[in-house]
This record gives structure tokens, C-alpha cells and sequence, in this order.
């Protein structure tokens, strides 16, 4: 993979605690736990271990249907979607982590991903659901669930990215662990109904330009769709890794734009409004908008850059052996699929090329490993994606003297996991 034409050389790392001088009792505390990996830090029974017979070889099991709806192991219960409590002022407008550091391939289970609430989760009965279809269109529609499922349906892996994430990043290191700093994505498989079939129906006028899609949430979140993304790859989906859409990802229907920013995929959704220009809401006006230097607003970010992240070793999983160590992380990009990664062990002063595993898909997760020899010496891990367009991700700093310190969206800057002697593994930054 060919170098960007960047300065990329570092100097020494700072910690995030330069960064967080107030508050950093807190910021230890999301990262409490997070060398707790389970399977080197607990002791086996020396009973179960050969050549002695284990007890769970020992007696039957539980039969079938003794759990209706399959669960994790016991020896799992960690693997969880986490909240930073001191983040935001109440549960029901916040957002919880998938464990990024705890899962492998691209598909992310439903019970782990991501959630983002700005009105708490609607428990939504779908018999007294509608979707309904207005403004400039010829026919205006009132849809059941059922009709909804009745017109042809299509199955689409994408990811989902909150435009915030890693924004806590942006001013410098400061939340010690992969599920805190890039949680708030994860990947699934949608399935539901093309919009533009729906439009199709109810007959768009001439002047249609775009589109106003509301939330049945107590947010009644509405963002302004431009109406060449709803007939390029939008869906209405009710199902999610082929089951019915979780409440907390918008059961009974949710929009889906692929490779845009999530606070777009308006969950639990109720209405589509057809008009001729943005609407300017809440949600694109004082929020989801980023103040640049110039004092100038940057405005209608849909698409989210390439990016990527090592997500294992990482500050909640550290390496607890010396030798031979599996790099894994993912990587991600808006505007097509992921064409290379590369990987770095001295903070960008040299490069190797990753390798990409499993599916390849466009505007969708992708799984990366690299190999490598670990001998306890301190390491600087990045990585970096490179997707379909050229695009190659830029250093934070790359980042920062664009746009200024001013944002918190679309943080897509490359992150650095400073290895210690001891295996331990912390947040920081390289200038």
C-alpha cells in the first residue's frame, strides 16, 4: 500500500491525563475493569483440568428449550454494552458502547450494539403502528407493518456510526478503553423495504427534493433527507441479523442510510414528510453541526470517512504473554469499501500492511489482523485505513489544524494505543 503524502513522524506519546487534569478520577473509572481480561486473570480448579474429568462431563446438561431465547455462556457476562454515567445528564438522551475489544469478524451481534437515545427507548405496540407518506407526493400513504413487509424486500450489510464518536477524543486522549473512544459503531444485516419503493408508490411530485423522516419516540427526532440518497440505497427495515429490530435499535421500522451518519437512521419511524427543502431542524442546526475556525458552520456531514481502529490489543485487553501476538482491528468507511490498512508499532514512523480478512463489503465493517513478535519492549500501536476512493485517514493533528478545536463530530483521526513493558495499554497521543 503506497504512502499518503503526510509528515507522519512522531515524538514521545502524552498521556490523556495531560489532556484531563479535572475529572480524571472519572476518566480512570471507565477504564476501571479494563485490565481485567478474564482468562489470564482467573485461576483454573485444578480438578477440571486433564487429565482429570471435568465435572461438566459429569452429569447431563440442561435439555432442549430449557432456554427459549439462546443466551450467552455464564462465562460471558462480561461482554456487555457499556455507558459513561457522568457523560450526559440522563439515561434517556444518551448513548451506551459496543465492546469493540470483545468481538471478532464484522458482524455485531444484536444485543451489543450500540445505542443511541435522545427521547428514551418507545416500546412501540406494531398492530397500532403506522407509517405514514405525505406532502409532495401524488398519493399519500398510511402503511401497517404488514404492508410494509408485503412490498419486495432486500437484505444490505452496513455499518452504523453515531457523527460523535470518538468525539470525546477530539481535544486530546482521554476515555482509556477501544469500547469508550469508537463504541458507538457497530454492523449488521438490515432487512426491509428499498425507500424509493415506498416513494414509488405514493407517486413523488416534480418538486420533490427531499425528505423530512420522524421518530414515534418522545424526541420525535427529524432530520432533512436529500431525496437522491432515498432513491440511491435507503431502506426501511424491520429486521436486523435476520430477526425483528431490537426496541433499542427502533422496533417496529427504522430508517436505514447506508454509510452515513447515524443520528440520520431515525429509529422508530412514523412518518416520511416530502418537500422541497430542508427543514433545518434541531438535529442539523445547533446540533450535528461542527463551528470551524472561521466562525463559519459545517453543516450536512452525511457521510462518515474512512476509519479504523485496532481493537485488540487495546486498554481493555491487554497482552498477557510475550511471543506471538494477533493484531485485530476494524476499519470502515462512508464512501465505498475498505481497500487496505496499515499498521504501525513505533507511532507512525514505519508502516506495515495489514491483513483484511472475511467479507469486504461496501459501507461496512471490515476486519483486519497483523502478526507480529512481541518481546516486552514499549510499543506505539496505530493503524490506518485507505477505502475505495483514495482517501487515506489523517492524524488527529491533520484533523485539528483543518477544522479547528471547535468539534466534536466526525472525529476520524487515527488512534494510538501505547503499549507498556508489562502488557498494560493506555489511551494516548503522538505530535
Amino acid at each position: 500500500m503506497s504512502e499518503p503524502k503526510r509528515h507522519l513522524g512522531p515524538s514521545s506519546p502524552t498521556s490523556r491525563r495531560s489532556f484531563l487534569r479535572t475529572g480524571l478520577a472519572l476518566g480512570g473509572a471507565v477504564g476501571a475493569g479494563g485490565f481485567t481480561g478474564r482468562a489470564a486473570a482467573e485461576t483454573p480448579d485444578a480438578k477440571n483440568l486433564p487429565p482429570n474429568v471435568p465435572e461438566w462431563s459429569q452429569a447431563l446438561g440442561e435439555g432442549v428449550v430449557s432456554r427459549p431465547y439462546g443466551r450467552p455462556s455464564k462465562f460471558e457476562a462480561d461482554v456487555i454494552r457499556r455507558d459513561v454515567e457522568w457523560l450526559t445528564a440522563s439515561r434517556q438522551s444518551s448513548v451506551s458502547f459496543t465492546p469493540l475489544h470483545q468481538l471478532e469478524g464484522i458482524i455485531t451481534p444484536n444485543g451489543l450494539g450500540f445505542e443511541r437515545h435522545h427521547g428514551g427507548i418507545a416500546e412501540i405496540d406494531p398492530a397500532e403502528h403506522r407509517l405514514m407518506i405525505h406532502g409532495l407526493v401524488e398519493k399519500p400513504l398510511m402503511l401497517t407493518l404488514e404492508d410494509v413487509k408485503r412490498f419486495p424486500r432486500v437484505n444490505r450489510i452496513a455499518f452504523l456510526e453515531c457523527a460523535a464518536n470518538s468525539g470525546m477524543e477530539w481535544k486530546g486522549a482521554q476515555l482509556n478503553g477501544c469500547q469508550f473512544t469508537h463504541g458507538m459503531v457497530h454492523c449488521v444485516m438490515y432487512t426491509g423495504v428499498p425507500l424509493r419503493r415506498l416513494l414509488e408508490e405514493a407517486g413523488l411530485k416534480t418538486n420533490a427534493k427531499w425528505l423530512l423522516p420522524e421518530g414515534a419516540d418522545a424526541a420525535a427526532m427529524t432530520r432533512s433527507v436529500p431525496i437522491e440518497k432515498a432513491l440511491d440505497d435507503a431502506i426501511v427495515a424491520y429486521a436486523m441479523n435476520g430477526e425483528a429490530l431490537y426496541p433499542e435499535h427502533g422496533y417496529p421500522l427504522r430508517l436505514v442510510l447506508p454509510g452515513w451518519q447515524g443520528n440520520m437512521w431515525v429509529k422508530w419511524l412514523r412518518r416520511i414528510k416530502v418537500g422541497d427543502e430542508p427543514w433545518h431542524t434541531r438535529e442539523e442546526t445547533s446540533k450535528y453541526t461542527a463551528l470551524m475556525p472561521d466562525g463559519q458552520a459545517r453543516r450536512f456531514t452525511w457521510a462518515m470517512d474512512a476509519k479504523s481502529v485496532i481493537t485488540n490489543p487495546s486498554p481493555q485487553a491487554p497482552i498477557h504473554h510475550k511471543g506471538f501476538t494477533v493484531l485485530s482491528g476494524l476499519a470502515w468507511s462512508g464512501r465505498g469499501t475498505i481497500k487496505g490498512v496499515d499498521v504501525s508499532l513505533d507511532g507512525g514512523r514505519n508502516w506495515r500492511a495489514a491483513r483484511l480478512d472475511g467479507p469486504v463489503l461496501d459501507k461496512a465493517l471490515t476486519r483486519f489482523y497483523y502478526e507480529f513478535d512481541w518481546n516486552g519492549d514499549p510499543l506505539l500501536l496505530q493503524s490506518r485505513a485507505l477505502d475505495e476512493t483514495g482517501y487515506v485517514q489523517p492524524t488527529k493533528a491533520a484533523l485539528r489544524q483543518h477544522r479547528g478545536l471547535n468539534s466534536i463530530y466526525h472525529n476520524n483521526g487515527i488512534q494510538t494505543w501505547h503499549v507498556l513493558p508489562n502488557g498494560e495499554i493506555e489511551n494516548v497521543e503522538v505530535a
